[in-house]
């Protein structure tokens, strides 16, 4: 540690020079291109895909290239117009020669000094016939199909590459597989490789693989083909599929086109893992102060550069972030970069921002995919997102989602996307799932979030994972999706700023109204505090992200004017009739035969409101009910409850089921429902569901928010143990009472709030939205 820290020290120290000139000199850049910079605009043609050029830069790959130019010449033979071209980097084993000797047919381009990848790349697209150049490294085996996926993908003018689908040896990680992604993040670029079976056919990549995709060669030419600024090796492939996105073109994957490489097999044996790392490190430095254009981004790139520099002497380097090492040979780079930087702006069309965005499967449909002009299909294409499980139903928004979906896939082309814990979660949505055009899963991992020093919900954070962001890109550009439904304000992150599909958000409760309800029962300073702290985090982030949408989604009546409220403009969006309801059909009431002195009370106990509840009904009010009538009986019914032994000591008076498949028997066999919720907003599904099944209820006024504004009309109403208690005693000592007051609340089901009716009225806003938004873009 003492030894590291002394090594770094001058580095450390000359780091604020280094990134202070590096921003400095590009800033300027910046500013002689807006004064004297002129843009070139692209030239798009499409290229003749009837054969292809493979272009092999090599150095001293003899071995390699014996074990896997057979595979190459083979497939190549399928045309006479094919070509194959080694570009030798002035090789002391002999490899011109061999090729000479073993493979005439071959081109050998021999350079006399050693021009590295990139170098020799560009020279084989210089003497390449045909208009589309396939890049192979030369330890890459090829399938003998491989070259037909390829040029079928460039099947329209702004396609610049095409990828294939990389294999390693089974017993080697796989660490490629040529369906690239990139993002911004931490003020620095991140890329990965995606392993993803469910893609199966031209997709988009955020760069093709440097040794192993297809090329338009005048559009490769055209951007100047691979930069000489990150010599000696890596990132060259990475930046020019950030110039071929910022210039308007498209790079896609074709998982068809299958490769094999041995993964570094000629730079992994050349060179050391440390100077290969320090290598890559500086470039990816490189690759942002030459293509990162917009100020505030590149600011905060500098920023974190240079702190994160400095957390390399204590903490040592990382892939994560850049070493001092890595930030000084960069500094050395900078009148290179500068140069770079003003091509790279002259070529630009597009924003940094729009780059990031194209390769995403989402916009990549959105930005080229969707013609606003076209008719609209009779069934609009429907993505449907939710953050829990929806089957079974272990809570109450995941009845509301079901019954959504199975009249949805009647009238809709429904895909879903659901978010599960445990992969045995999945199983269930079987019956669910055929009944939709498809359905993926994301098992979320179980992880604590802590978000005490963040601006975003608590709620929020814990469900943004890169994972299930990529999966809805993805689901969105392979069912051709028009519209996605976000449920709960949790997803509403994975919104995006298109232009052409409509996106829809359903409050299952307004998250600063449940915890506006939430802030008069909590005792003690630090959780008061932090309460507040989380409402003026959710009021910010729930006031910004409602107005992004083209439409949003609540319960009830109730609920949209608690928003409207706080911005009134949000009302132009706003519908309280589309999603809240049950499929009445699917519950048979029952208003004789049941069990006298029965209590019935279900909730998930995963939801903390529930839990409260339940807490204070059997702590106020049952010890109440129980001095009127000793026969009264509670059921608990719900997944997680609460241990027995924290519950009152009421003797057989409790029954504590836990979760049961069946709730309908348990609504038709009991004389009362019980609500005792004291917090949280939205309709709650279990009172609903009572009402349909002719069980007479009891609630709170939060509890029946929604569905009942008068006491005694459709179920009793009362908000204090003594009042609670009472209705209770009321309607068991009154049973004809009770039976007229729960055929009117079965009545209100069955005319307001019955679910096939509002899911097709949910339809009908899909499609009148689509239509204005698609007129207007």
């Amino acid at each position: 540690m003492l030894l590291r820290f002394l090594t770094a020290l001058p580095l450390a120290l000359l780091s604020p020079v280094f990134a202070a000139t590096a921003w400095t000199a590009l800033t300027l850049t910046d500013l002689a291109f807006l004064l004297l910079g002129r843009r070139r605009p692209p030239a798009d043609r499409a290229p003749r895909t009837h054969a292809a050029s493979v272009v092999i830069p090599n150095w001293n790959g003899r071995d390699l290239l014996e074990k896997y130019i057979p595979s190459v010449v083979t497939a190549m033979a399928g045309h006479p117009d094919n070509e194959i071209i080694v570009v030798d980097n002035a090789s002391t084993d002999g490899s011109a020669a061999f090729l000479a000797e073993r493979f005439p047919q071959v081109r050998v381009i021999a350079l006399r000094r050693n021009l590295g990848f990139g170098g020799g790349s560009n020279t084989g697209f210089h003497h390449a016939k045909n208009d589309i150049v396939v890049l192979l490294n030369s330890d890459m085996e090829v399938q003998p199909d491989f070259l037909a996926p390829l040029l079928a993908g460039f099947n329209h003018p702004s396609v610049f590459a095409v990828s294939c689908q990389i294999f390693f040896d089974p017993s080697k990680p796989r660490q490629e597989t040529g369906l690239t992604q990139g993002w911004w993040e931490n003020g620095g670029l991140r890329v990965t490789h995606r392993d993803d079976p469910h893609v199966t056919r031209a997709f988009p990549c955020f760069y093709p693989g440097g040794g192993s995709g297809a090329y338009d060669r005048a559009k490769f030419l055209e951007i100047g083909g691979f930069d000489h600024l990150y010599h000696p090796f890596y990132v060259e492939d990475t930046d020019l599929g950030m110039q071929a996105w910022k210039r308007g073109w498209r790079c896609l994957y074709e998982p068809r086109s299958h490769v094999w490489h041995q993964h570094r097999g000629t730079i992994g044996r050349k060179f050391s893992k440390t100077y290969i790392d320090s290598i890559v490190q500086k470039n990816f430095l490189l690759f942002c102060w030459k293509n990162i254009h917009e100020p505030t981004r590149f600011a905060a790139h500098i920023f974190f550069m240079w702190a994160g520099a400095l957390l390399s002497v204590p903490f040592g380097d990382s892939m994560e972030r850049p070493g001092l090492l890595a930030l000084a040979r960069a500094f050395l780079q900078v009148p290179g970069v500068m140069r770079a930087r003003w091509r790279a702006r002259a070529l630009a069309t597009v924003s940094d921002t729009e780059a990031f965005r194209r390769p995403m499967g989402g916009y990549f449909r959105d930005r080229f995919l969707i013609d606003p002009t076209a008719a609209l299909p009779a069934k609009p294409r429907v993505l449907f997102l939710s953050p829990y499980l929806i089957a079974p139903p272990h809570h109450g928004g995941a009845v509301f989602m079901l019954q959504t979906c199975q009249t949805l896939a009647k009238l809709a082309d429904l895909s879903l996307v659901v978010m599960v814990d445990k992969p045995e979660e999945i199983e269930p949505h079987a019956a669910l799932a055929a009944q939709c055009t498809s359905a993926a899963y994301y098992v979320r991992p179980q992880q604590t979030v802590h978000t005490f020093g963040t601006l975003e919900p608590h709620s929020v954070h814990e469900f943004r994972q890169r994972d299930a962001e990529w999966i809805t890109h993805r689901e969105t550009l392979l069912h051709d999706i028009d519209a996605i439904q976000y449920d709960y304000l949790q997803l509403a992150q994975y919104r995006g700023e298109y232009r052409h599909i409509a996106q829809f958000l359903f409050e299952h409760d307004v998250y600063i109204q449940s915890v506006s309800t939430i802030l008069p029962q909590i005792r003690g300073l630090y959780p008061r505090l932090a309460a507040r702290y989380e409402y003026l985090r959710s009021l910010r982030y729930e006031l910004r992200t409602l107005p992004l949408f083209d439409g949003v989604q609540y319960c009830s009546r109730l609920n949209a004017e608690f928003v409207y409220e706080h911005a009134p403009a949000l009302e132009a969006t706003g519908r309280d009739d589309l999603r809240a309801g049950i499929t009445a059909a699917q519950y048979t009431p029952a208003f004789d035969g049941r069990k006298p002195n029965t209590l019935l009370f279900i909730g998930s106990f995963r939801h903390m409101p529930n839990v409260d509840a339940l807490y204070w009904l059997v702590n106020q009010c049952m010890p109440r009910i129980l001095a009127a009538e000793p026969r009264a009986r509670l059921t608990v019914i719900g997944s997680d409850p609460p241990p027995r032994y924290s519950l009152p000591d009421l003797g057989d008076a409790i029954d504590l089921r836990g979760y049961a498949d069946d709730i309908l028997t348990p609504l038709a066999g009991h004389a009362i429902f019980v609500c005792p919720i004291l917090s949280g907003s939205g309709i709650r599904v279990k009172l609903m569901e009572s009402f349909a099944c002719g069980i007479p209820v009891v609630s709170t006024r939060i509890g029946a928010e929604g569905l009942a504004f008068a006491d005694g009309d459709t179920c009793r109403l009362a908000d204090t143990p003594e009042a609670f208690a009472q209705a209770v005693i009321d309607l068991l000592a009154d049973p004809a009472a009770a039976e007229a007051m729960a055929r009117r609340a079965r009545r209100e089901i069955e005319t307001n709030w019955d679910m096939p009716t509002r899911t097709a009225r949910l339809v009908d806003h899909y499609q009148e939205t689509l239509r204005r938004k698609r007129a207007s873009s």
